[in-house]
């Protein structure tokens, strides 16, 4: 019995790292999503491994459990090219901004309150709000802290994806990267501290939707292209950072994380769960830090707020 059951278990463990490493040989859209669970479902398998171990000892149990920490490992090390050097240099006259990114959850009626009490004392310099809607009525209550604005009626008529900044918004643009959803690229440009800065919020598709994730990105890449400069790209990308389209939109438009990434999605993975939404910056500007927020507020993802510095031009 104990062979049968080790062997069934070695089975179900075999296909879920075979899934995983098709990601070195291509990347398939309906495989997109298990290519960002590569972590959990490295650990998953090596416990898996552990068990058939304790139950046979067999030299293919060993190689199982082998290739698990190698697919863990590769993907904390994937991790790793994207973040920010350790010892970053800041110029004591650098210009320290905040940026704050969430997706609310377009139902989220019943927390609009807190989340508004959250935004305005945040000392973010700008938001970025995903699935805004429940905020319509309530834009008041923001004003204040925040004066500048694009969604929800200005630019665009829908309330979905929003940014809010304490700093005057220039050349407001809205996109729509594909057919499937409408209006979930915005960018705008900002001066801080002497220097022009590019905002762009974002709100992927699934990456299981066919080819929409990686034809979505590819889209943003060439308008954030056309602008130019310095670049806080923010929001719901509904993948891992080591996802492979993920890494080509990256690598392609020399862009970094603002830090070592939390989990945000599903909230009630907590440390578990998947880090789908990001804030990822251009070279040019300093990442100081990366933080979740300690409450999701209702929604199913937690949000990020990122500190940043803009070193002044010589």
């Amino acid at each position: 019995m104990r062979d049968r059951i080790s062997s069934a278990l070695g089975l179900l463990v075999s296909v879920g790292l075979m899934v995983v490493a098709l990601r070195y040989v291509t990347d398939f859209w309906l495989l997109s999503f298990f290519f960002s669970l590569q972590p959990q479902l490295g650990v998953v398998a090596a416990l898996g491994a552990l068990a058939c171990l304790v139950l046979r000892r067999s030299a293919f149990a060993y190689v199982l459990l082998a290739v698990s920490l190698l697919l863990c490992g590769h993907a904390l090390w994937m991790q790793r090219e994207f973040l920010p050097p350790a010892a970053s240099d800041v110029a004591a006259d650098a210009t320290r901004f905040r940026v704050l990114s969430f997706n609310m959850l377009g139902n989220n009626h019943a927390n609009v309150g807190r989340i508004i009490d959250m935004v305005n004392g945040s000392g973010a310099d700008v938001a970025y709000l995903m699935e805004s809607g429940p905020l319509l009525h309530h834009l008041d209550a923001l004003s204040a802290a925040y004066p500048y604005r694009i969604g929800c009626g200005i630019v665009v008529e829908g309330c979905d994806l929003m940014i809010l900044s304490k700093h005057p918004l220039e050349h407001p643009q809205y996109l729509s990267l594909s057919d499937l959803r409408s209006d979930r690229f915005a960018m705008a440009t900002v001066h801080i501290g002497g220097q022009t800065v590019q905002l762009a919020a974002i709100h992927l598709t699934k990456p299981y939707f066919d080819t929409y994730h990686a034809t979505e990105l590819r889209r943003a890449g060439v308008a954030l292209r056309k602008r130019g400069g310095p670049v806080v790209i923010g929001g719901d990308f509904n993948s891992d950072t080591i996802a492979p389209d993920m890494q080509a939109f990256l690598r392609r438009h020399a862009l970094q994380a603002t830090g070592p990434e939390p989990a945000t999605w599903p909230v009630a993975a907590g440390v578990f769960g998947i880090p789908i939404d990001h804030i990822y910056v251009s070279k040019d500007i300093v990442p100081l830090s990366l933080t979740r927020m300690a409450d999701h507020y209702g929604s199913n993802h937690y949000g990020l707020i990122a500190d940043l510095a803009l070193s002044p031009t010589r």
